[in-house]
């Protein structure tokens, strides 16, 4: 009996040592590494982590060579995470078979793959395809959707061996094969595909358009001697006012059914060139490279923050056990704070970035994330407010300042900085000239293209917004961005218009006012005219249901739920409310605003006209929709009749 306990003693004590084993294995020893250009993390050997990072900075250097007139940077941090097989890049792929992938993001870059790889895979051909589109797009602001993914198939193919021989151009099969079998897209129907169209989203038709890009592209590349620079004149004409087609006859000297001809005979030879280039030395990439151990909650805090960086839900439970190891890690606050911010809940979010900025003040993410956290606190998701109090923006724009010092280069906090500017009318000038020295440091931003345009609408320098407008209009900036670019260069037009029927009619005034001066006189007789007739005629006519009237501007109520316009129309005062700026017309006939108009009370009180919708709302206290206010001269009077 007692030999049979001390049986099942001895296989307990073998099962728990054996479990105690397993524990100790699946706690991978995390390492990071610090390159030129790239921030890798993985748990992996640091051998191999090193790898990875110098075939990206190989890459990134091979690159550049093709175009050394460009100055290619990524003011966007680009964080790659490096896992050391397929079973623990599992629970991170977005699809079974990928084994590499590339998140691009406003804030950070997340490139994902594993080393472990099975038959002939390759996680860097979609990882080089991914990271040239992010090249092109940060240096490039309106490249064509043709040129973008004809590049980026171009450069999928890159490869080098001893660190000093390359090779790009390599044939892809499934282009080759597409091209035997197909009839080509018109050089004109290729040149107008963009993010909507059918040759880009169907598959049927996505497929040759890829397959030509790529071969145009090829051709323009290694085809055929002095292309290169061809293109490179093509693409710099498209961001003028001329056609597409003018602008290739006079890139290429040649039209399109030229240059289609001269494709479709490379395509037919079906015998495409390759550069194979070596370099007089080794790239020494690795030098300089910065390898160190990471903790457990650190790797916890970074596969939380990839797949929040994919919109995962899950990112939640990596960053709480990173919480749970660490509650001061200020990438697992900052992470959290942003999850939270995006799922609505403000006060967690805030309060996870408060102890994100305790842990490292000296981090620009952390106090860009804050800046951002504080500006999203309206009722509508994923949107910035123009709605809150006036300290509440003083605090963003000393968040976003702060982060600016921190790292000069980081292009998404002047976006934020020019809305607190645009929507406070503060500082326009400041940033308006921070945002202009960004630009020159990521041209392909067209986000900070439309926030210059807008700064220039608002300080009523109508000529650079419309250039700038326009400019965003031609780019590859998202549809909603285009769009809404349209409808303020609409209403540019619009007040534009209105300008130069003020100026007819002050001349035609002056003029009437020297016509019936006396000029022998011993002074001047002039004849009493009405003074405010010239501007009652440009001023906005009221639409169907509104109200117009002339009244002081007391004072601007900014909240969470919205802007409340305080009038006051003899012994009537009247609460306006909109929900943004954005939602109704802002004019000025009178010089001494210049355009600005910021939440407060207004000192002196300024002179307007104003339409509104009437609609009592007991709940805000509020009198009426606001549609326009148009801000004119102390001395303008609105006629009795003019009242609607």
């Amino acid at each position: 009996m007692k030999r049979l306990v001390l049986s099942i003693a001895l296989s307990c004590f073998v099962l728990s040592a054996l479990l105690q084993r397993q524990v100790v294995l699946a706690k991978d020893n995390w390492t990071s590494v610090q390159s030129k250009n790239f921030f890798l993390v993985g748990n992996g050997s640091e051998k191999d982590i090193k790898q990875v990072a110098v075939r990206l900075e190989q890459f990134r250097e091979v690159f550049t060579h093709l175009f050394p007139r460009m100055r290619f940077t990524t003011p966007i941090p680009t964080t790659v995470v490096v896992f050391k097989s397929q079973s623990s890049f599992g629970p991170f792929k977005p699809g079974p078979n990928l084994v590499g992938y590339f998140q691009a993001g406003q804030d950070v870059n997340y490139i994902s793959m594993t080393t472990e790889l099975q038959g002939d895979q390759d996680p860097y051909k979609v990882i080089f395809h991914e990271y040239t589109h992010l090249l092109v797009n940060n240096t490039l602001n309106s490249a064509p959707l043709w040129f973008n993914e004809g590049l980026a198939e171009y450069y999928s193919t890159f490869a080098i061996t001893n660190d000093q021989k390359f090779v790009l151009g390599r044939p892809i099969a499934n282009h080759v094969f597409l091209l035997r079998d197909s009839k080509l897209l018109p050089l004109r129907t290729l040149f107008e595909v963009d993010h909507k169209s059918p040759h880009y989203n169907e598959r049927n038709k996505q497929s040759i358009f890829y397959a030509e890009s790529w071969a145009l592209m090829h051709y323009l590349i290694i085809g055929r001697e002095g292309r290169l620079e061809q293109l490179g004149k093509f693409i710099d004409l498209l961001t003028t006012k001329i056609s597409k087609e003018e602008a290739f006859k006079q890139a290429f000297q040649m039209t399109f059914e030229a240059m289609e001809r001269e494709l479709r005979d490379y395509v037919r030879q079906d015998r495409y060139n390759i550069i194979q280039g070596h370099f007089e030395r080794k790239l020494e990439t690795d030098t300089g490279m910065q390898t160190a151990p990471i903790s457990e909650a650190e790797a916890q805090a970074y596969q939380g923050d990839l797949l929040l960086h994919s919109n995962r839900k899950e990112s939640e439970t990596y960053l709480e056990k990173a919480l749970t190891l660490d509650p001061k890690l200020a990438l697992a606050n900052a992470a959290m704070g942003m999850a939270k911010v995006y799922d609505g809940k403000h006060a967690e979010a805030l309060a996870y970035l408060e102890r994100a900025i305790q842990a490292n003040s000296q981090s620009y993410l952390v106090h860009y994330y804050y800046a951002l956290a504080l500006g999203r606190q309206g009722t509508e998701p994923g949107h910035l407010t123009s709605g809150l109090a006036p300290e509440t923006y003083s605090r963003i724009r000393a968040e976003v300042l702060k982060a600016i010092e921190l790292r000069p280069d980081f292009p998404s906090s002047y976006s934020l900085l020019c809305f607190v500017a645009l929507v406070t009318g503060d500082h326009l000038e400041e940033a308006r000239t921070l945002v202009t020295n960004a630009i020159k440091t990521s041209p392909g931003r067209s986000d900070l293209v439309f926030m210059l345009g807008q700064l220039y609408l608002k300080t009523g320098d109508y000529k650079q917004a419309r250039q700038l407008l326009e400019q965003v209009i031609k780019s590859n900036a998202e549809d909603d961005m285009r769009q809404n670019a349209q409808i303020l260069l609409g209403q540019l037009t619009t007040m534009e218009t209105q300008r130069e029927e003020y100026k007819r009619n002050v001349s035609t005034r002056n003029a009437t006012v020297d016509s019936t001066t006396d000029v022998n006189a011993s002074s001047p007789q002039v004849v009493q005219t009405d003074s405010s007739s010239y501007l009652r005629e440009v001023l906005r006519a009221p639409r169907e249901g509104e109200t117009r009237m002339q009244a002081a501007l007391l004072r601007l109520e900014c909240d969470a739920k919205g802007i409340i316009f305080v009038v006051k129309a003899g012994a009537q005062t009247l609460r306006l409310r909109t929900a943004t700026f954005n939602d109704m017309e802002i004019t000025t006939y009178n010089p001494d605003v210049k355009g600005d108009i910021t939440c407060g009370v207004r000192k002196p009180e300024d002179s307007v006209v104003v339409c509104f919708i009437p609609k009592v709302d007991s709940r805000s206290k509020t009198d009426g929709l606001i549609k326009s206010i148009e801000f004119v001269p102390a001395s303008f009077r609105l006629k009795t009749e003019d009242k609607d």
